[in-house]
């Protein structure tokens, strides 16, 4: 009991979203992070990447968060996106039953019968009846990766819906972030 316990408290620890961290934290319970590349001195590309237990918006509002965070650290006032793009990367899993023989384990459903004047028989999951004889497991996996050109500007905000308030942005998304324990 105590070793099953374990077990899936290690497995809850592992499935946790990624946290608002540098990619390629040591010690992170959770792959991803964010990264960015200076282009020009007001010009950045900020990417992140989330796990697959990281939702789309997550992504996004982290992205969001480290061009603003950017942003102010490097003395500006705001930010203009000037490209951006979220993409699923989409992975399809096919694995063995990791239960041993048989969609069951080691055990597994099975009947005895009467069969008409041939006495009684067995009947149990594989026994070569195709529904059962697939111990295949197959998942379909998502993670979002968030990517964005970013120009940053001094004084008010401009007039155009890519532009946004680099503090603004950190104080409303600042609370929502999830960040590394």
């Amino acid at each position: 009991m105590a070793g099953c316990l374990a077990a899936a408290l290690l497995v809850s620890a592992c499935a946790t979203s990624t946290p608002y961290q540098p990619i390629g934290t040591r010690g992170s319970q959770a792959s991803g992070g964010y990264s960015e590349q200076r282009i020009e001195d007001n010009r950045y590309r900020v990417n992140f990447t989330g796990n697959s237990f990281t939702s789309r918006q997550q992504v996004e509002n982290f992205l969001l968060y480290r061009a603003a965070e950017l942003t102010t650290q490097n003395g500006y006032d705001g930010f203009t996106m000037v490209a951006r793009a979220t993409d699923p990367n989409v992975r399809t899993r096919v694995s063995s039953s990791p239960f041993g023989p048989g969609p069951f384990g080691y055990w597994g459903p099975s009947w005895r019968y009467r069969y008409g004047g041939l006495g009684w028989r067995n009947w149990h999951p594989w026994g070569g009846d195709p529904f059962w004889a697939d111990d295949v497991d197959v998942r379909t996996v998502t993670n979002y990766e968030a990517s964005a050109e970013i120009v940053m500007f001094r004084g008010q905000r401009r007039d155009d819906p890519s532009s946004f308030d680099a503090r603004q942005v950190i104080q409303n998304l600042g609370p929502t972030l999830q960040r590394p324990k």
